[in-house]
């Protein structure tokens, strides 16, 4: 129990460092046995790959000055969910992030 808890934990932290490669990679690992590291980790791919598509948006967005602004938010608002989905996985309850298309169903 106490390696899903970190394995949760650490599907969402890698988020900040790696992007969705680390809850990828935490997801493809996470055994059928394991149904709240995949949980944990499929919401954290989800939420990861919804940044990676606001964040080329902002890029694009960054010749009319808006985009500067948007990449701004866009890391403030991994770094702050990603940590509140860590503590909710450290205190096995599921997460959800207010903020994401849930693209992994």
């Amino acid at each position: 129990m106490e390696d899903q808890r970190t394995m949760s934990m650490l599907a969402h932290i890698l988020g900040i460092f790696t992007g969705f490669v680390g809850a990828l990679i935490i997801f493809i690992i996470a055994r059928e046995d394991q149904p709240i590291v995949k949980a944990h980790a499929k919401e954290a791919l989800n939420f990861q790959i919804t940044l990676a598509l606001a964040s080329v948006v902002s890029a694009i967005l960054i010749i009319v000055v808006i985009g500067i602004i948007g990449l701004i938010a866009i890391g403030i608002g991994n770094i702050v969910f990603s940590i509140l989905a860590a503590m909710a996985a450290s205190n096995n309850q599921e997460y959800r992030y207010p903020v994401c298309i849930r693209f992994i169903k």
